[in-house]
Order: C-alpha cells, then sequence, then structure tokens
C-alpha cells in the first residue's frame, strides 16, 4: 500500500489495470496505517489502480469482508456505483475462467441496475 509514495509506480499500475488486493481492517490492525482516514485505498481507486477490497483472516484483524467494504466506504465516501465497481474489479482479477468471470460481472452489473432503478 505505500505504492502510493511512487506518482510513477501508481502511474504505472493504473495504466496496466495490475490488480491490488487491499486488505483495509488488517492494515490497520497491524499499524500499517493509523486510521482508515490515512489509509492509501482512496487515493489508489481515485488515480485508476485496480483495487479490490478484502479481508485478511477476519476472526483476529475483526473485519470479515463486508466489514471493510463499510469501512471503505464511511472512510473515504464510497458511492454505490464506486462499490461496484470495486466489486467487479475483484471478479475481474480473480483466476476465474474467463465465461465464469464475465458471468459473474453481468450479475453484478443486473444488480447495480436493479439497485439504481433502471434497466437496459
Amino acid at each position: 500500500m505505500r505504492a502510493v509514495e511512487d506518482p510513477a509506480l501508481v502511474a504505472h499500475l493504473a495504466a496496466t489495470q495490475m490488480p491490488l488486493t487491499v486488505c483495509p481492517l488488517s492494515n490497520i490492525r497491524l499499524r500499517v496505517f493509523p486510521s482508515m482516514a490515512e489509509h492509501s485505498f482512496a487515493a489508489l481507486y481515485r488515480a485508476g489502480v485496480k483495487v479490490t477490497i478484502n479481508s485478511d483472516d477476519p476472526a483476529y484483524f475483526g473485519g470479515y469482508l463486508v466489514d471493510n467494504y463499510r469501512a471503505c466506504a464511511a472512510a473515504f465516501g464510497l458511492t454505490e456505483p464506486d462499490l461496484l465497481r470495486i466489486a467487479g474489479n475483484s471478479f475481474e482479477a480473480s483466476f476465474l475462467p474467463p465465461e465464469r468471470k464475465r458471468a459473474f460481472l453481468d450479475r453484478l452489473d443486473r444488480f447495480g441496475r436493479d439497485a439504481a432503478g433502471t434497466t437496459g
């Protein structure tokens, strides 16, 4: 998560869409960052880096996946479209076969449209 300190690296990560798996609550627990407000997730996301939200040993670090999403949404003012994009990043970055990725991404897209009350 220290990548944000190197603008050239951030630009490279954004340009290549290399995914970064981020476990925000464990980063706080491990004192990588003193607080969510100081976490680099938002800066990387807003720079166009393909970040994902994950949990790391949730029973120990106190944050299951939904807890990490909620903490990021609250700390960084992430909107529903932001959260859907980040969830999509997770599927895109996965090792699933392409047809399974597409199926999950289509399902996520339908969920987003339904939540927004739109069709198409």
